[in-house]
C-alpha cells in the first residue's frame, strides 16, 4: 500500500488517453498517458500560454483538454518550448502562424534547422515537419500574463538548452525535464552536462517555490524536498562517471587521440 497521500490537485478529465488537472487557479496540467511530456495551460488576464504541447500525435487530446476549459487553441497567445526535445515540441507545428512559437536561443537554433539527433526523431517517430521559433528567449525574460509573471531561469544539464519558467508570487516552478518529482532527474543527452545540471538544481533550490510543474510525472507540492534529492543523486552520477574513466587505461586511450592529431597535422605538410 502506497504511503503517499491523496493529490490535493484536481482531475478534470480523465481517459484513455489523457489527464487534465488543475495545478492553481488557471494553471492546468495536460498529462498524457504515453511518452509524451506535459503540457501546460496557464491563462492570464492579458494573455494565455501553453508550455511545451507533447508529441504530434497528441494533439487531438490536448485540443480536448483545450477545449474542456473553454481555452481553444486560437485562444493561446504564445506556446514556450522548454528545450529541443520532440516529446515536448512535436505538436507546435500545429499552433504555428496563429500563435507564437519561443525557446531558448540554443533550442531554437536546434528546432529551426531541424537537428533530428539533437531532437530525438528517431525515437519518437515525428513526422519530419518544420517547427518555426518567432521568439528566442534568454536568462532573465520575463513573460507577463497580467496575473502571473514568469521568469525565465537557463537551466542547462539535460540539454545544453533548456529553461525552467518560475512565478514567485505563486511559487510554480515549471522545470521541465531539469526537475520531476521526488527528485527525479531528466537524464543527460547529447549536448548536457552533468555540471551543468547540479548548477541549475542549485539554482532552484534556491527558489521559494511551492508547486513543481515538471515535464513528466505527477505535479509536487513538495519542490523543495524534490530538488534536495536530485542534487543528491546527481552528486552521485557524477562521481560514478568518474570512477567509470579512472576504470579505462588511460594510456591506452590516449595514444590513438595523438595519432589522430598527428594525422590531421599532416595535412598541412603537402
Amino acid at each position: 500500500m502506497s504511503d503517499r497521500k491523496p493529490s490535493r490537485f484536481p482531475i478534470l478529465l480523465n481517459n484513455d488517453t489523457c489527464s487534465l488537472i488543475e495545478a492553481a487557479e488557471d494553471v492546468y496540467q495536460i498529462r498524457f498517458k504515453n511518452r509524451a511530456a506535459n503540457a501546460y495551460l496557464v491563462r492570464g488576464k492579458s494573455r494565455t500560454i501553453l508550455i511545451d504541447v507533447g508529441l504530434s500525435s497528441n494533439y487531438p487530446a490536448l485540443l480536448e483538454c483545450l477545449c474542456h476549459v473553454g481555452c481553444p487553441p486560437e485562444s493561446v497567445d504564445m506556446v514556450i518550448l522548454s528545450h529541443e526535445h520532440l516529446d515536448h515540441i512535436g505538436a507546435a507545428y500545429h499552433f504555428g502562424g496563429r500563435t507564437l512559437i519561443a525557446a531558448h536561443r540554443l533550442a531554437a537554433n536546434k528546432i529551426m534547422l531541424r537537428d533530428d539527433f539533437s531532437m530525438l526523431r528517431k525515437m519518437f517517430n515525428e513526422p519530419p515537419v518544420p517547427i518555426n521559433v518567432d521568439l528566442w528567449l534568454e536568462e532573465g525574460n520575463l513573460i507577463d500574463l497580467g496575473n502571473f509573471r514568469l521568469n525565465v531561469m537557463y537551466t542547462p544539464g539535460h540539454t545544453s538548452a533548456c529553461i525552467s519558467l518560475f512565478e514567485q508570487d505563486q511559487g510554480l516552478l515549471f522545470a521541465a525535464d531539469t526537475l520531476m518529482p521526488g527528485g527525479v532527474m531528466g537524464g543527460v543527452f547529447g549536448s548536457g552536462s552533468i555540471a551543468d545540471y547540479i548548477q541549475s538544481l542549485e539554482r532552484l533550490k534556491g527558489l521559494n517555490s511551492r508547486i513543481l510543474l515538471s515535464g513528466h510525472g505527477r505535479l509536487s507540492d513538495t519542490p523543495q524536498d524534490d530538488v534536495r534529492i536530485a542534487i543528491q543523486r546527481s552528486h552521485t552520477l557524477l562521481s560514478d562517471t568518474a570512477q567509470l574513466f579512472d576504470a579505462l587505461d588511460a594510456r591506452s586511450n590516449f595514444e590513438p587521440i595523438m595519432q589522430s592529431v598527428r594525422d590531421l597535422n599532416k595535412l598541412d605538410d603537402g
